[in-house]
């Protein structure tokens, strides 16, 4: 099985990909991981990614591509994968087909979780997360809604900027912006389907599973 997994911050699509990874056996592929883990490697493309990251600016679209190569390549993706993160760019996604001809790779489904902003933006500014070791909370999840340390080392908690709601609102706006014409192009391709994702957790993983069961991904 073989999906790529789209969805805003704030959304749960971090929690859906673990949930179908544990589920089927296969690759989580977070980008954002990816490339952390590259660069605390020092790997060829991790170093090349640091410079940029130094810079403050994007890491190109090849070193990327390139990331995502040495991974599909690798034991962890044989029985396939879900990629999150990535593309997020109609450029990106062409070199991602590219890449996935010259591996004999074939992408069962585009999945994207569609979203309310207004209640994506409360959900985002009810969170914390610990300093010290990076878990996240829900204020709901926390004794009488304030506690202050972290349950499992701890460590502070703190309301990250990006989590604000005049940040979170920018974030939403320039997520749209991003994939509409993403969404349009596998569309086109016949392999685009979109969900509700504001339901509960197991809500919408059980129609993630309907949906790849009825088309065979799974």
């Amino acid at each position: 099985m073989r999906i790529i997994l789209f969805g805003p911050p704030g959304v749960g699509k971090g929690t859906q990909a673990k949930l179908l990874a544990e589920e089927f056996g296969i690759y989580h592929i977070s980008t954002g991981d990816l490339l952390r883990a590259a660069v605390k490697s020092s790997t060829p493309l991790g170093l090349k990614a640091r410079e940029y990251m130094e810079d403050g600016n994007l890491v190109p679209d090849e070193v990327m591509i390139g990331l995502i190569e040495e991974v599909l390549g690798s034991r962890k993706a044989q029985k396939g994968f879900i990629l999150d993160g990535f593309p997020r760019t109609v450029a990106q996604a062409r070199a991602l087909d590219e890449l996935f001809e010259r591996l004999n790779i074939k992408l069962d489904r585009v999945i994207s979780l569609r979203v309310e902003h207004e209640e994506v933006i409360r959900r985002l500014s009810q969170r914390r997360m610990c300093k010290q070791c990076g878990r996240i909370y829900n204020l709901q999840q926390l004794e009488n809604g304030g506690a202050s340390r972290c349950e499992n080392c701890g460590g502070d908690l703190y309301q990250r900027d990006d989590d604000k709601p005049e940040t979170s609102r920018h974030r939403l706006d320039v997520y749209v912006k991003e994939t509409k014409p993403l969404k349009n192009f596998y569309r086109q391709s016949g392999r685009f389907t979109q969900i509700d994702g504001m339901k509960d957790i197991p809500v919408v993983h059980n129609t993630i599973l309907d949906l790849l069961l009825k088309n065979g991904a799974a």
